[in-house]
């Protein structure tokens, strides 16, 4: 079994060789190929990850190459983990939309939308040299922003499956508050990348007893702690919400806190320089703690599942994707991308069936979904008036002026990255 990662010398990848290595027996992998072009990263996320192999007594072989279309040739399945315009970008992203008192996030309000732009061409670019080299292979994305890009691939024909940690992230620490192994928890977890809510917690599956009112009433201050919002907001929804749901409840806020530190992106940056400096040392076998705090936690884990799945293997069957609503949301049209429980398989995922949702949940789902639609097109077509309309149709901007002036300070920021601008 070949598997290819691009963006393969990102220092989350150590994260994803760690849990190949200890997962084997889930995913036996013969060959896998990290992807990047940057040459000086790549050598050394590729030594530390030969010896993680090495250490854990792996016996498939890791190889390195900027030759993306060497590199994914004969693959079963092709990992998306790249960030266009690195770190760099993404400081941008989470800047400038503060001079207009709107949140900057990566991947959630106009940050997001620049992300999306800068995103969605290159990676569509990757997946037809996929398909032309290998129209079988399964195209996995944690590249954000998972749900447009998703979409993006989806809609272009690609055989492509979104993937995201917020879920696998709340499954391990309900199964902590409970007591139990995390394959024991089902978690009833619904709406779009990045915009999720927990409707249950279920023991043994579908069918199990939902817990999750037990959880919060015992475990209301430890829950709301994680989400970094108040305990009230928990105990009134009566659900969990994803925590970037807190730019949504309490977008003002935020953007006060924001305004008063250094950017996520420049924390990373650094974090970043660091971890590089301990991947390069050659006693180095396995992923240094330092990498807990760069995020993705259980990314491998979530991408072990996933590929097994989708390859025959023996991945769970149940996962939380990021696919196609198929009806899943009757609110929604077929072809919306969301994230949400599915059944995994060889064909592809199949989304469980969910109860009604409470208008106050599907409002902004179907709210975030129009805006999603015309990011898309806004990604695929460019044009200043495609941006315009994406960003006023967004529920964190939604008016005329802060439209306006964001849209020209999107294109300024990203016009090396916007081929049309």
């Amino acid at each position: 079994m070949k598997l290819a990662v691009v963006g393969g010398g990102s220092t989350y990848t150590p994260e994803l060789i760690d849990g190949f290595a200890r997962l084997r027996d889930t995913l036996p992998i013969t060959e896998l190929v990290l992807i990047d072009p940057a040459a000086d990263r790549l050598e050394l996320v590729g030594g530390l990850a030969r010896r993680i192999f090495a250490k854990q007594g792996h016996p498939g072989t890791i190889t390195t190459t900027s030759d993306l279309d060497a590199g994914v040739a004969d693959a079963d399945a092709v990992l998306l983990q790249l960030r266009v315009g690195g770190q760099a970008a993404r400081n941008q992203d989470e800047t400038w939309p503060l001079e207009c008192g709107c949140v900057g996030q990566e991947t959630t309000g106009a940050g997001g939308l620049a992300k999306a732009l800068r995103t969605v061409p290159v990676v569509l670019d990757i997946a037809e040299r996929v398909r032309r080299t290998n129209p079988e292979a399964w195209i996995i994305d944690f590249t954000n922003p998972v749900g447009i890009v998703t979409r993006a691939l989806l809609n272009a024909g690609h055989k492509a499956v979104g993937l995201c940690n917020v879920a696998i992230g709340f499954q391990r620490k309900f199964a902590a508050l409970l007591d139990v192994s995390p394959a024991e928890v089902h978690l009833d977890h619904v709406g779009l990348n990045h915009l999720t809510w927990e409707l249950g917690v279920r023991l043994g599956g579908p069918a199990g007893e939902n817990l999750l009112p037990k959880l919060i009433a015992e475990h209301g201050d430890t829950i709301a702690a994680d989400l970094h919002m108040p305990r009230a907001v928990v105990d009134r929804l009566g659900v969990v919400p994803s925590y970037y749901l807190r730019y949504f409840y309490q977008h003002d806020e935020v953007v006060r806190e924001l305004g008063t530190k250094p950017s996520r992106a420049a924390e990373v940056a650094a974090m970043e320089k660091e971890l590089l400096a301990l991947y390069g040392n050659p006693t180095l076998d396995e992923k240094p703690e330092l990498l807990a705090k760069r995020g993705g936690a259980f990314y491998s884990e979530a991408a072990v599942d996933l590929a097994s799945g989708l390859l025959g293997g023996g991945g769970s069957p149940l996962q939380v994707v990021n696919t196609y609503n198929k009806g899943t949301l009757p609110f929604l049209p077929d072809d919306a991308v969301i994230e949400t429980q599915a059944r995994i398989d060889a064909s592809g995922a199949t989304p469980l069936a969910v109860p009604a949702l409470d208008p106050m949940y599907a409002g902004l789902i179907s709210h975030v979904t129009a805006y999603e639609n015309l990011a898309l097109e806004a990604a695929l077509h460019g044009g200043r008036e495609r941006v315009f309309k994406a960003l006023l149709a967004h529920p964190l901007i939604g008016q005329f002026e802060y439209a306006e002036a964001l849209t020209d300070k999107l294109i300024a920021h990203n016009r090396e990255h916007l081929a049309w601008a």
